[in-house]
């Protein structure tokens, strides 16, 4: 098995590289291929944004006017139309903002499911060196929280600041079309929301990437933990990775706390600058209304569009820290989707048609990091329709051979070939389904009993699947369940013994119809009755099969026709079992290690 890896290209999960300004218009461009189908979806949000910002600029102009007509003359009429047309701008603004608010919704949540397909069909071309080196929780963050921050640009950020963009840009142009001089009040405290807007900017930034990394961090302690649940109990590790959960969670409540606190600071500012704007206006205003130059209506009405002026550039500084989050994210998300696997279908692969001579091992090296080789210049040969057993202590390569054939990792020297041809001249597809693999950790998908047993064949009956249950004796045990081949499996099949999954796995194997069959240690785990059980049906269905059977317990492999020995990434030993006991070698000592452990 690979080993555990933590090197330079191992990015622990609180380490997230930084977001390149440079690379802001390609990943721009990238993320409008998911947003584009929705094209004509976006055109009309915008449409309705801009209705709705004229609509919210209306406003304050019926106010001036109710303040400089019918308050003056007393035309109860004219008052009663006027107040009229100001709640028809109020309610036209209110549904237009609702239509725009689903539509932008929809038409990000829609993007990003179409972002989540891809990635996780991504995934899932990717080789097992990447999931060696990338923690499970750091690939979910990916997925969920940093699609989510894409969706918050696409339906909150872009629609928010394009409204708040069209309100600044019309309350200025009214303003100096109103009255330049009370206009110029305003403008003289510009410079100071722009300062607090820039210092916050740049510290928001901070604790923003802080708090993305430490949830990363955190999301990967959470799912090793609960993952390795029953280790932690057993070794009574819960006190221990309690505190480190916490060290954790305080570093990420820090870092979403110094953001709250650089909000709390920003927006009183902000109200403060506004506040100091409608004095200056009241002052200046007041003064010339006293004097007659001014109306009371206008002088209402910029007090009313000051409040307006101040209150986008508070949102727009509040959307700052969503595209610092959507591009961070974005940056991690390309990155992720750019990866290429390290295995791929060669452009015009070789089929072989049925298995029909040998698989061959041709001087094979391996190793998971650098030259750390795991297996050195191994040679063997598996004939059709023989069983080849692989023994040896643990960290000879055995598990990892088994890894090369089914091309989950690629050799570095030599070849390996069915039927003469090299496997990575291959259609991985091809490849893989030949193979029928048991592993001695089973891992079955939450669903029913039956579809575990047709997972790598769908199209297999409820019959066919019976009998290959029946075959390795899995049958009883199943039709005892409550709900039989239709009984729900929990993760991992946590309700089933560990006997029991084996003999599905076993089920599941069978059902494929293989023409090779890999048992790693499959047996290991069973107890002497069950092992008996299937001992007996594998000698039946291994007539006309190519087996290969890696096995702790020697006893297993006994009647194999031939068996490998390894050791420490070398094939040491070969012959049968009579011939390797007479060699007096590792196989030897080997079952006489194990005789006396099973008399002892």
């Amino acid at each position: 098995m690979p080993p555990f890896h933590h090197g330079p290209d191992s990015m622990g999960p609180e380490e997230e590289e930084p977001l390149g300004r440079a690379r802001t218009w390609p990943l721009l461009r990238k993320f409008m291929r998911f947003v584009r189908p929705f094209a004509h979806w976006i055109a009309l949000a915008v449409a309705i944004a801009m209705a709705g910002a004229a609509l919210d600029l209306v406003g304050p102009q019926i106010i001036k006017l109710i303040f400089d007509g019918p308050m003056v003359t007393g035309d109860l009429h004219q008052l009663f139309s006027l107040a009229g047309l100001f709640l028809a701008t109020v309610a036209g603004g209110y549904f237009l903002d609702v239509g725009m608010t689903y539509l932008v919704n929809w038409t990000g949540q829609s993007g990003m499911l179409l972002m989540r397909d891809e990635i996780f069909a991504h995934l899932q071309t990717l080789d097992c060196r990447f999931f060696d080196k990338n923690p499970v929780g750091r690939l979910l963050t990916r997925v969920m929280n940093d699609v989510a921050a894409l969706n918050d640009l696409l339906s909150v950020g872009i629609p928010t600041i394009f409204n708040n963009l069209l309100t600044l840009v019309g309350i200025i142009l009214i303003l100096f079309w109103t009255d330049w001089r009370l206009a110029l009040v305003i403008f003289f405290c510009f410079p100071a929301i722009l300062a607090f807007t820039f210092w916050f900017s740049r510290a928001v930034r901070v604790y923003y990437r802080q708090t993305r990394t430490r949830l990363a961090a955190m999301n990967s302690f959470l799912q090793e933990n609960l993952s390795g649940m029953a280790t932690v109990q057993m070794f009574g590790r819960e006190k221990k990775n309690q505190a480190l959960f916490v060290e954790r969670n305080a570093r990420y409540r820090d870092a979403q706390l110094g953001t709250v606190v650089l909000f709390a600071l920003l927006f009183p500012a902000i109200e403060f600058v506004f506040a100091l704007a409608v004095s200056l206006i009241l002052w200046r205003g007041g003064g010339r209304l006293i004097h007659g130059t001014i109306t009371f209506g206008t002088l209402t009405a910029f007090v009313m569009y000051a409040r307006r002026f101040f209150f986008p550039i508070r949102d727009l500084a509040e959307q700052f820290n969503v595209f610092e989050a959507a591009f961070a994210a974005a940056e991690r998300i390309f990155g992720l989707l750019e990866t290429q696997p390290g295995i791929v279908d060669p452009p015009a692969p070789k089929s072989i048609g049925s298995f029909r001579e040998r698989i061959e091992f041709d001087h094979v090296w391996f190793a998971y990091e650098g030259e750390d080789w795991v297996l050195k210049d191994v040679s063997f040969t598996v004939e059709r329709g023989r069983t080849l057993a692989i023994v040896g202590a643990t960290g000879a390569g055995k598990t990892t051979l088994i890894s090369l054939l089914q091309r989950l990792y690629d050799v570095q020297r030599g070849a390996i070939r069915i039927d003469g041809v090299d496997i990575r001249e291959m259609a991985q597809q091809d490849l893989r389904r030949r193979l029928a693999v048991v592993l001695q950790d089973v891992f079955l998908f939450h669903g029913s009993i039956g579809e575990n047993i047709r997972l790598a064949r769908p199209g297999l009956t409820a019959e066919e699947a019976r009998r290959a249950a029946e075959v390795v004796h899995a049958d009883p045990f199943i039709r005892r369940l409550p709900g039989g081949y239709d009984q729900e499996i929990l993760e991992r099949g946590a309700t089933l013994s560990v006997g029991q999954k084996q003999l599905l796995a076993f089920a599941r194997a069978l059902a494929c119809s293989p023409e090779i069959l890999v048992l790693d240690e499959a047996t290991s785990n069973i107890d002497t009755e069950t092992e008996a059980l299937i001992q007996d049906a594998m000698r039946r269905l291994l007539e006309g099969r190519t087996a290969i059977v890696i096995a702790h317990r020697l006893s297993t492999i006994q009647r194999a026709d031939r068996i490998l020995v390894f050791h420490h990434g070398r094939l040491r030993e070969s012959g049968t079992h009579d011939e390797l006991l007479r060699q007096d070698g590792i196989y030897r000592r080997l079952c006489q290690l194990q005789y006396r452990e099973a008399l002892a």
